[in-house]
């Protein structure tokens, strides 16, 4: 067996993630890698996509670049490798300059093997910079799917990830995504440079999770139900914030555990509900799609959608949540027409004005006092509310809008989380020994630092005000003075927790007339848009085809099985027609019946190897799904748009 680094590929996955084996297409995925090789990998969710880069990464001398788009995912895989004892660091919107400017170094300098970054860090100067002089062994982009236009969710800064590829020449690129249709796979490969076409993929087919649509107006009392007889625990996707809470509040008081989580909420109760749901003290989690990534709880038994999502990729990450453990899971999408009409209504709704979009920007450059030709690469807190509130503007526009300029590239948004406190000594040793003399009263509180954190003279490193204060038996506001005091006078970096959502200005603020927006991608994108929502519609609206076989089939794959576990399949199970069997009646009864109106008689004549029994049974089955008409004489005709 072939040795990296003085590892086989086998042994860093035993000794850091304490696997005896791969998952399945994990070691050709890593094998390419290794051989230098752009690879493109598909890996439904829960495929354990990390693997692919990390483990080719350690086998490598040098760093590994890994661009991401999700600050708490950075943030999760960052504290997952430092557990395991890898050099690992993430570099996010709420890093100030100076603190960016010594994590870069430490890359450069020191024995990271890990830097996680968005792409809008990746169009910095400084960024580039330093970038020169580190010795890169692979750059890993995660949700590869965000550079395609034709993805579901596009995001300019990636189409610039390829401009790297010029300072780390002869560095293989590692592409990932959980979804991707055959365009976007096209896409990805073409915008990232692949020097030649390298896809490794995995069937999006879930053998063990059952895909149900129901039609149903009163969807609490259906949704209890689905509690009721599913065990084990549960997701329940809804559109607003209300509704988690009223759901919620609802199923706790039918007796049902259960909590509500969004992106509203503060940080410090989102990791609460979160973490009491992973530990199974709370059993059903109703929540918007703020809720899910990053989280691997593998018994989750059944996932509800009460709103149709805005795209069968959005769908399949998010039911695809369930049944990770390979158990038995159930994906429930409830559904009425009206659902169908609100779903065109959002996507109408996603694309505003240009004019409104301009008011959203101009009013957000004034309240974040940001002058004409200023901002670039800032960063600012932002609470939605309040700027509403200030300006007049429903929160629904101004969601809207931002995501249209962060599409085009002005700006990037973060959630609130938190980012804990950081300091880091400027002065060198002798410096700081010096300042104490001179300063008799910071002596024992610099005692204090040195004691309590290590490495501080290298990197920012976390600390804690409140256990500082307890250490020194103060209050935390001391605390606080007291390192404002060592900052003002440059002994010491320091940068104070913040938990608050902010906004990364990508370009500085310009004026209206020099902003580009181009309405033929405006139009391209509204037209995307609303065809990922008509397979939405067509995914809930079919009753005579296999629910995974429309999901896979949206995905790429070339005639795949029926599944026979979904609501669609149930129904046919029970006729006792074989698949071949309706088949084979389906495709020859629709061109006859699809011109006139046709009797059983006739129908039989084109179908002498069937008895009367299963064709009856078939065209019973196509009345009740409302595939077909009947009229006086029993006879039937195909109806259109079937």
């Amino acid at each position: 067996m072939e040795k990296y680094f003085g590892m086989t590929i086998q042994q860093i996955l035993i000794r850091y993630w304490k696997h005896n084996a791969f998952r399945p297409l994990q070691e050709e995925i890593i094998m390419s890698v290794l051989n230098g090789n752009d690879t493109l990998a598909l890996l439904p969710t829960g495929g354990g996509k990390s693997v692919c880069f990390q483990v080719p990464a350690l086998a490598r001398e040098g760093i590994c670049i890994v661009v991401s788009p999700l600050i708490a995912l950075m943030k999760d895989q960052v504290e997952n490798l430092s557990a395991k004892g890898i050099k690992a660091m993430a570099i996010s919107s709420g890093m100030r300059y100076r603190e960016i400017d010594i994590a870069l170094d430490n890359c450069v300098y020191g024995d990271f093997k890990f830097l996680y970054v968005s792409p809008e860090r990746l169009e910095t100067d400084i960024f580039r910079e330093r970038l020169r002089k580190m010795k890169v062994n692979l750059l890993a982009i995660d949700e590869a799917h965000c550079i395609s236009q034709w993805g579901y969710d596009f995001r300019p800064p990636y189409m610039n990830i390829a401009a790297i590829r010029e300072i780390i020449p002869g560095v293989p690129v590692l592409a990932l995504t959980a979804t991707a249709t055959p365009e976007v796979v096209t896409d990805i490969q073409e915008k990232l440079q692949f020097r030649k076409q390298n896809v490794f993929a995995k069937s999006f087919e879930r053998k063990n999770l059952a895909y149900l649509v129901i039609e149903e107006e009163d969807k609490l009392t259906r949704l209890l139900s689905v509690c009721s007889r599913i065990k084990g625990t549960g997701i329940v996707y809804v559109r607003n914030r209300k509704k988690t809470v009223e759901i919620a509040k609802y199923l706790r008081e039918k007796g049902v555990s259960a909590d509500f989580y969004h992106a509203g909420l503060d940080v410090k109760s989102r990791d609460l509900k979160q973490e009491n749901w992973k530990k199974n003290k709370t059993r059903i989690i109703v929540c918007t799609n703020a809720f899910g990534m990053g989280i691997d709880k593998p018994d989750v038994r059944f996932v509800v959608h009460l709103d149709l999502p805005d795209s069968l990729e959005a769908f399949f990450q998010e039911a695809g949540r369930g049944g990770r453990d390979e158990k038995d899971a159930f994906a429930v999408m409830m559904t009425t027409l009206a659902d169908m009409e609100d779903l065109k209504q959002r996507v109408e709704a996603s694309f505003p004005p240009k004019k409104d979009i301009m008011r959203v920007y101009k009013a957000l450059c004034n309240y974040l006092q940001i002058a004409l030709g200023a901002g670039e690469n800032t960063v600012h807190d932002f609470v939605m509310s309040d700027f509403c509130r200030q300006y007049g503007f429903s929160p629904m526009l101004v969601h809207h809008s931002m995501g249209f300029l962060e599409r085009e590239g002005y700006i990037s948004r973060s959630e609130a989380m938190t980012n804990p406190s950081k300091a880091f000594f400027e002065m060198t040793k002798e410096g700081v020994y010096k300042f104490q003399i001179e300063n008799p009263a910071f002596n024992g509180f610099i005692k204090l630092l040195l004691r309590s954190y290590g490495g501080m003279f290298t990197d920012f490193v976390k600390i804690s005000e409140e256990d500082l204060a307890v250490r020194s038996k103060t209050t935390v506001e001391n605390i606080n003075k007291a390192l404002h005091f060592l900052a003002k006078r440059e002994v010491i970096s320091y940068s104070p927790r913040n938990s608050k959502p902010q906004i990364f200005f990508i370009a500085p603020h310009l004026d209206e007339r020099d902003m580009l927006f181009h309405k033929e991608i405006y139009d391209k994108r509204k037209t995307i848009s609303f065809d990922k929502a008509e397979a939405v519609i067509n995914f809930v609206s079919k009753q005579t085809k296999c629910r995974s076989q429309i999901l896979l089939e949206y995905f790429g794959e070339i005639k795949p099985m029926r599944c026979g576990r979904c609501d669609v399949c149930l129904k046919r199970n029970k006729l006792g027609v074989s698949e071949v069997e309706f088949d084979r009646i389906i495709e020859i009864v629709k061109p006859v019946a699809i011109k006139k109106w046709v009797s059983l008689a006739e129908l039989a004549i084109h179908l002498p190897d069937y008895s009367e029994d299963k064709l009856i049974m078939v065209i019973q089955w196509l009345g009740d799904n409302n595939k077909i008409d009947f009229d006086e004489k029993y006879r039937i005709r195909w109806k259109k748009g079937n």
